[in-house]
C-alpha cells in the first residue's frame, strides 16, 4: 500500500530532493513507535518534502545536512538490494531419519527500519518430527523478535522430545558432557545472535524440560499442536520473568528488559508428511498455495489476522474487560488506542500492573538513559485492568494433499502489498513458469479501444519472465514495484529501495518472506 501511495508522489516530484538537518525536540520522552505502534496514516504518507520535514521534527528523528535521494538506479543495483539477503535451501527427500515434507526453501528480508526489527527462522528437528519455520515481526525495536526468533523453535522442539530424549538431555547437562543437538539451523550467514545471553537461555530451556519431565503425560512428548502452545506460553512467561530478577551483570540485565518492553508477532509452522501445523500470534500470516485441475493457482489461508480487521478477536478482547471499558479497549483500530496486533510476545506494558512496569525500569542502573536502550516509560491511556494483551497462538491444521505445492510465510509488510491471491499466483507461475490466462470474457471483448489496449497491457505484463531464481525475492520485487498494469517497473522499484532510513519507515514496512516448496508426492498414497 505505501510502496503504491509514494510511486505517485514520485512522479509529480523531481528525483532529486534537498532534505536540511533539524533539531530534535527537548523534554520530555516521545515513543519512536513502529507501524505496529502506529503514527497517523497521514504521517506516513506525506507526499511533500515540508510534510516531511514537520513528520520528522514531530518524532525527533534526523536527516543529514542536505541528503540527495537519487532515485535513478541501475537494474544491477536494483537486485544487489533486494539480493543481499536472500537464502535458498534445498533439503534431502531422506535425511537418515525419514522423509522431508519440505524439499526446498526460499527466504529472503528487505529492511525498512534500521536496523531491521523483522527476523525469521528455520531449523530441522534432531529428536522429532518434522521441520519448523518462523517470521517474527518486532515493534517498538527489534529486541523481541530477535530473542523470540533464537529461542522459540527450541522451546517447540524440546516440548516433542520424548521423556528418553529429555532425560539425556538433563543427564548430559548434570556431567557437562556435550549435550545432544535439538535443532539442525538453517541459517542465513546474516542472521544474528545475542551470544550474551547464550547462557541465560540455556539455563531457562533447561528449566522448561525439567518440568516437562515431571510431568507424568510427557513419556510420548506432545502433539505439534500441544508444543507450539506450550511453546509460545512458556517462552513469553519467561521473557517476563527474566526483566524481573535480578540477572549477573547490568548487560544482561538491560537486555532482557529491552526484549520484554518492545514486542513482536509471530508465525511458526510445523511440517511433517503428515500435514501442516500453524501457530500464529499477531499479523503475520501464512499462506497455502493449492494448484487446480487446470494449472491455475488458489489461496488456502492458514492463519487469521489478530487485528481490528478480525471482529472476533476484537471481541474477545473486550469480553475479558469490564462493559465499562468497551469503548476504551479498542480505539483506532488499535489496542488501547496505540497497538495494533492484538497478540504479542513481550510488550510487558500491555501485561503488567503499572507498579511492576516502574519497579522494573527503577532497577536499571542508576542514571542509565532509557531513551539510549529504546526504553520509554510510556503508560497506555485507559490502562484500568490489565493484562490487555496475551501471546496464546491460534493454532490451524491441515492435512496435506497433492494440490498442495508450497506455503508462504511472511511479515505484514508483504500483505500490505499483495493480497493472499496475488502472492499465490506469484509464486505459483515462477514455480511452473507458466502464465494462466483467463480467456477473453464476453464483456471483455465488447471493450472500446482503449481499454482493450490496457487489457492488453496487463495480460501481457503477467507474461514477463522472472528476474529471480529465489521465490521470496520474487514476491517482494512484485510487492514494491508493480505498476499500473501489473507489469514490474523500475522507477518505482528504484523509488521505494533508495529512500534513506528517515523516510523509508514512512511509505513501507519491512518485510520478511519464506517460502516452502512441499513434497506433494508424499500425499498421494493417502487418497482414497
Amino acid at each position: 500500500m505505501f510502496a503504491r501511495v509514494y510511486a505517485d508522489v514520485v512522479k509529480k516530484a523531481s528525483y532529486t530532493l534537498t532534505l536540511y538537518s533539524t533539531v530534535p525536540l527537548q523534554g520530555a520522552h516521545h515513543c519512536h513507535f513502529s507501524h505496529s505502534w502506529g503514527s497517523s496514516a497521514c504521517d506516513r504518507l506525506c507526499s511533500t518534502y515540508e510534510e516531511s520535514r514537520k513528520w520528522s521534527l514531530h518524532h525527533g528523528k534526523y536527516f543529514s545536512t542536505r541528503q540527495d535521494l537519487d532515485f535513478q538506479q541501475s537494474p544491477f543495483q536494483i537486485n544487489s538490494i533486494l539480493r543481499s539477503n536472500e537464502q535458498s535451501v534445498r533439503l534431502p527427500e531422506f535425511d537418515g531419519r525419514g522423509l522431508s515434507a519440505v524439499r526446498k526453501f526460499d527466504s529472503n528480508q528487505l529492511a525498512a527500519n534500521t536496523p531491521n526489527e523483522d527476523r525469521r527462522s528455520a531449523a530441522t528437528c534432531l529428536q522429532s518430527k518434522g521441520m519448523l519455520f518462523g517470521v517474527f515481526d518486532g515493534h517498538g525495536g527489534w529486541a523481541c523478535a530477535q530473542a523470540v526468533s533464537e529461542r522459540l523453535l527450541y522451546y517447540v522442539a524440546v516440548a516433542m522430545m520424548p521423556k528418553p530424549c529429555l532425560e539425556e538431555l538433563e543427564r548430559s547437562m548434570e556431567s557437562s558432557r556435550r549435550v545432544p543437538p535439538v535443532l539442525q539451523w538453517h541459517k542465513h550467514h546474516a542472521d544474528l545472535n545475542y551470544r550474551d545471553s547464550a547462557s541465560l537461555y540455556t539455563d531457562h530451556l533447561r528449566v522448561f524440560w525439567q518440568e516437562l519431565l515431571n510431568n507424568e503425560d510427557q513419556d510420548a512428548g506432545m502433539s505439534p499442536q500441544e508444543a507450539l502452545d506450550c511453546a509460545f506460553k512458556h517462552l513469553d512467561a519467561d521473557i517476563s520473568l527474566e526483566a524481573q530478577v535480578p540477572l549477573s551483570n547490568d548487560l544482561l540485565r538491560s537486555t532482557a528488559i529491552q526484549v520484554a518492553f518492545s514486542g513482536c508477532t509471530a508465525c511458526v509452522a510445523h511440517v511433517d508428511t503428515d500435514g501442516i501445523y500453524v501457530a500464529n500470534t499477531g499479523d503475520c500470516r501464512a499462506v497455502l498455495g493449492v494448484q487446480n485441475q487446470d494449472g491455475s493457482w488458489s489461496a488456502l489461508p492458514l492463519s487469521l489476522d489478530h487485528n481490528s480487521q478480525n471482529k472476533a478477536e476484537v471481541e474477545r478482547i473486550k469480553a475479558q474487560h469490564p462493559p465499562s471499558e468497551r469503548s476504551t479497549v479498542i480505539t483506532d483500530d488499535r489496542l488501547l488506542g496505540v497497538l495494533m496486533p492484538l497478540r504479542s510476545f513481550g510488550d510487558m506494558q500491555f501485561k503488567l500492573s503499572r507498579e511492576l512496569q516502574q519497579n522494573i525500569l527503577a532497577s536499571l542502573e542508576p542514571g542509565m538513559d532509557l531513551d539510549s536502550l529504546s526504553l520509554y516509560q510510556y503508560t497506555p491511556p485507559n490502562y484500568l485492568t490489565p493484562p490487555y494483551l496475551e501471546v496464546t497462538p491460534e493454532i490451524t491444521y491441515h492435512k496435506l494433499r497433492p494440490q498442495d505445492r508450497f506455503l508462504i510465510l511472511a511479515t505484514d509488510g508483504l500483505w500490505d502489498e499483495l493480497h493472499n491471491e496475488e502472492a499465490v499466483r506469484l509464486v505459483g507461475e515462477h514455480l511452473s513458469g507458466v502464465h494462466v490466462q483467463a480467456p477473453v470474457s464476453p464483456t471483455e471483448k465488447k471493450l472500446k479501444l482503449g481499454q482493450m489496449h490496457e487489457l492488453l497491457l496487463k495480460r501481457q505484463a503477467r507474461a514477463s519472465p522472472a528476474l529471480d531464481a529465489n521465490a521470496a525475492t520474487h514476491l517482494i520485487r512484485h510487492a514494491l514495484g508493480t505498476g499500473d498494469y501489473g507489469e514490474l517497473s523500475q522507477e518505482r522499484l528504484a523509488s521505494m529501495l533508495t529512500l534513506p532510513e528517515d523516510l523509508a519507515r514512512m511509505y513501507r514496512d519491512d518485510i520478511t518472506a519464506t517460502v516452502l516448496y512441499l513434497n506433494f508426492d508424499l500425499a498421494r498414497p493417502h487418497q482414497g
